[in-house]
């Protein structure tokens, strides 16, 4: 696929600043990049195509304007039909389960492509922008970032995915109870020595360069090694150790016959860096 066949959205600017790079950036700043339901359908959108896109191999997440995301746009959740008072309980509930299944598959988009996918968050990350990033590989922020799991304070249990990925990517049981009952904010330091990203930049064009600098270097690597491991990474997450090794087993049975294995030993062996053709 070329660059100019990039689809447009209305929430999202897709632009490709490296080489095999794909930056998507949420484009709602005068909204604070709060989640609409155009926003929803397209982040679906986006990442189907960016995993088919052979001109992509690592993504740069970030947010326009003055912070990263103030999750949900709570005026738009407030019209939608599922909130009408005179309809029956659970024909709402019905409804109800039928938009979440579509809201949760924006993020869950996310781990299934197979393109790595870096988070660079900066200022505000709240409510839905902990959802979203949480389904990322890779999380950079800058010094003034700031999370919160806000859906407690709004009435409702967070139901697009940070319940399910974000305690497996701390690893602290007791903090992410404390987290999501309380509603407390936690700054970037904070989010460093919890493990939830790992760089803090002192500011957001630092932390973009970064984010792209390390989107390059993840595009240079083997996409068959890369994807396979990412593949593996997100099965073995939610599988026992006997079953992430014979996934990886069966994967690699096709996947180790690639050139890209036999490309990668002789420029390691001639002292050379490799080029890897496209998926």
């Amino acid at each position: 696929m070329c660059s100019a066949q990039t689809p447009k959205f209305e929430t999202l600017n897709v632009t490709r600043p490296r080489d095999m790079v794909v930056q998507v950036e949420l484009n709602r700043p005068e909204k604070r990049n709060a989640m609409n339901q155009a926003f929803w359908r397209e982040m679906v959108e986006c990442f189907n195509y960016l995993d088919g896109d052979s001109e992509c191999r690592a993504v740069v997440l970030t947010g326009a304007g003055k912070i990263f995301t103030a999750g949900l746009d709570l005026g738009g959740f407030a019209s939608m039909d599922i909130m009408q008072r005179d309809a029956d309980v659970g024909r709402k509930a019905f409804r109800m389960r039928q938009n979440l299944r579509p809201m949760q598959e924006s993020f869950t988009v996310i781990e299934r492509c197979t393109k790595p996918v870096i988070a660079a968050i900066h200022s505000a990350c709240v409510g839905g922008g902990l959802d979203m990033t949480s389904a990322c590989d890779i999380r950079y922020c800058t010094s003034d970032a700031w999370f919160q799991i806000k859906e407690v304070d709004i009435g409702l249990a967070a139901d697009v995915g940070t319940l399910q990925r974000f305690p497996k990517v701390v690893g602290n049981d007791s903090l992410v109870r404390e987290l999501v009952y309380s509603v407390r904010k936690f700054y970037a330091d904070e989010a460093l020595s919890m493990g939830y990203v790992s760089r803090i930049f002192p500011d957001k064009k630092a932390m973009v360069e970064g984010a792209l600098d390390l989107a390059v270097l993840i595009a240079s690597k083997s996409p068959i090694a890369v994807q396979g491991s990412k593949v593996s990474l997100v099965y073995s997450r939610d599988h026992g150790v006997a079953e992430g090794l014979e996934h990886i087993s069966v994967w690699n049975q096709g996947m180790s016959q690639s050139e890209d294995l036999t490309k990668a030993t002789m420029a390691a062996m001639q002292k050379k860096t490799p080029t890897f053709s496209k998926l």
